[in-house]
C-alpha cells in the first residue's frame, strides 16, 4: 500500500494513494503528482554514507566497521516535484539517490529482526551535498538539501531492490539494495541502540556509486524497485 500526504480543498489530508486518488478515512480526493507533500514529517533524517563498497571505492573513501551516520534537520525536507535551489555558496551541488525507512511509533534498542515491526513503509530521499563546503554538516544539512517521496510503500523487502538515477535523462546510478555494507535492518537496529526513535523518523541507507554534480535546470529522477520514483528539478535561487 502507498500511503501519501497532499494538498487538497480540505487541507493536508493523509491516506491511500491509489493512482491520482488520495483515500482517507471520510473522504476521497483528486490529486496529481504537484499536489503530493512529503510523505512524513521527519524530527530528524538519519543518514547512514559510505554504505556500498563500490561508492568507497570511488570516494576513496575507507571502509567502516560499524555503520557511518550523520543527520539531516527538518529544514531539508522538501517533497516529491518540488524545486531544489541551487545555493549560491556552493559551485558542486551533487546528488545522491537513497532508500529510506519511515518509522511507525516510538521505539528504541530494536533487534535487527524487529525492525519490519517498527518501521512504517519505505519511501526515497536525494541526498543533496554542497561537496564543496567544509564538514559534512555544512555540506548536507541545509533548506531542501533533504528531497523525499513521493510516498510511503508499506509492502516491499528492502534487502534485494533494485535502483537507478536518472539526471536530465541520462542514467547516472544502478545498483541493487543486496550490495549494501550493512543492511536496511541492522542499521535501524544500530541507530535504535543510540536515538529514541519517534514516529516519522527517517534512517537513510546510503548511496550507491557515482554521486554526481547537478546543475540548475536538471530533473533528478530516483527510483527504487516496488516504491516509486522521487524526481525534483535544481533550480537556479535567482
Amino acid at each position: 500500500m502507498r500511503i501519501a500526504r497532499a494538498r487538497t480543498p480540505d487541507g493536508v489530508r493523509e491516506g491511500e494513494y491509489r493512482n491520482g486518488t488520495l483515500v482517507a478515512d471520510d473522504a476521497e480526493y483528486e490529486v496529481d503528482e504537484g499536489d503530493l507533500l512529503p510523505p512524513c514529517d521527519p524530527d530528524a533524517l538519519f543518514c547512514v554514507g559510505r554504505n556500498f563498497a563500490a561508492t568507497l571505492d570511488q570516494m576513496d573513501y575507507e571502509r567502516p566497521e560499524e555503520p557511518d551516520f550523520f543527520i539531516k534537520p527538518p529544514h531539508s525536507v522538501v517533497g516529491h516535484r518540488d524545486p531544489i535551489p541551487y545555493p549560491e555558496w556552493t559551485e558542486e551541488l551533487t546528488y545522491a539517490g537513497e532508500l529510506v525507512a519511515v518509522i511507525d511509533e516510538p521505539c528504541s534498542d530494536l533487534a535487527p529482526e524487529a525492525v519490519p515491526d517498527a518501521v512504517r513503509g519505505y519511501t526515497i530521499m536525494n541526498d543533496v551535498d554542497a561537496l564543496d563546503q567544509q564538514g559534512r554538516t555544512a555540506r548536507k544539512a541545509f533548506t531542501a538539501s533533504g528531497p523525499l517521496g513521493p510516498w510511503i510503500e508499506t509492502d516491499v523487502d528492502p534487502t534485494a531492490m533494485d535502483m537507478h538515477t536518472d539526471v536530465a535523462g541520462e542514467r547516472r546510478q544502478e545498483a541493487n539494495t543486496e550490495l549494501m555494507l550493512f543492511d536496511p535492518h541492522e542499521i535501524v537496529s544500530y541507530l535504535s541502540r543510540r536515538f529514541e526513535f519517534r514516529a516519522g523518523d527517517c534512517v537513510a541507507f546510503g548511496s550507491p556509486a557515482n554521486p554526481g554534480v547537478v546543475e540548475p535546470g536538471d530533473v533528478v529522477d530516483i527510483t527504487y524497485e516496488g516504491v516509486g520514483t522521487l524526481a525534483n528539478e535544481v533550480v537556479d535561487r535567482t
